[in-house]
């Protein structure tokens, strides 16, 4: 059964995000979320814990966002509560010197972009990306354009169009769709913060699959174009494709 949001806050709607004119730049802020427990990997620890090139999966991503060309002053990285420890030993065995935030997360994605987002609550504007701490390949140029889109539109997300052909299936058979009406999501998406905040405010719905579909009720997401190379690492053959996509 649907979750649906409760009837008082059906009537009355927080209001839409109009988009912003460009103007100086406003500060930039990061939550990396990586709750994988490695079970799809086969592996003994965390995916965002196992090595890529020598390096834990999450430094990678790290220290992407930590480009001084990005501008990000406020970094926040959320892990399940029983991972804190592991990571601190690993940023102590790598001599991981990138100031960030260390928060703990809830049961849910949605719950661990919550408590990364309220580690922020010091700052009362600016832009937030919310980016998968699996996805280390991830390109400054697409973590700039969703920043740069989200400063103009209030929201703005990653998404690349599919590869393969698309089928819809019903229980009636199966249709073929469109691919290029179709986007995959990719992280970051990225929000002006006040406006996260709404919508985090509310309720948490079975439907969220994403931080974009969080803030659908509120703002329409400019989609940025992404990069078939910002992948998830989620198999093993994810794994070796990235180790591949490094050796470049």
């Amino acid at each position: 059964m649907k979750l649906k949001r409760s009837s008082t806050q059906a009537s009355k709607p927080l209001p839409i995000q109009a988009p912003k004119s460009p103007g100086s730049q406003v500060p930039r802020f990061a939550i990396l979320v990586a709750g994988g427990s490695g079970t799809r990997m086969g592996a003994d620890r965390p995916k965002q814990f196992l090595l890529l090139r020598g390096e834990p999966v999450l430094l990678h991503t790290l220290r992407r966002f930590a480009e001084p060309a990005l501008g990000v002053t406020d970094i926040v990285v959320v892990l399940p509560a029983d991972q804190l420890d592991t990571w601190q030993a690993l940023c102590a065995q790598f001599s991981v010197n990138i100031p960030h935030r260390l928060v703990a997360g809830g049961a849910t994605r949605w719950a661990s972009v919550k408590a990364g987002l309220a580690s922020l609550k010091a700052h009362a504007e600016g832009l937030v990306a919310v980016h998968d701490g699996v996805r280390p390949l991830v390109s400054r140029q697409v973590v700039e354009r969703t920043y740069t889109a989200a400063a103009t539109h209030a929201a703005a997300a990653a998404a690349v169009m599919p590869k393969d052909s698309v089928r819809l299936v019903s229980a009636h058979g199966s249709a073929a769709q469109n691919r290029s009406r179709l986007r995959l999501m990719q992280t970051p998406q990225t929000f002006e913060i006040d406006l996260l905040r709404r919508a985090y405010a509310m309720p948490e719905l079975a439907s969220f699959t994403d931080d974009a579909t969080v803030v659908d009720d509120l703002c329409r997401v400019q989609l940025v174009d992404g990069d078939y190379r910002n992948l998830k690492i989620t198999t093993p053959e994810d794994l070796v494709v990235a180790e591949a996509l490094l050796a470049q």
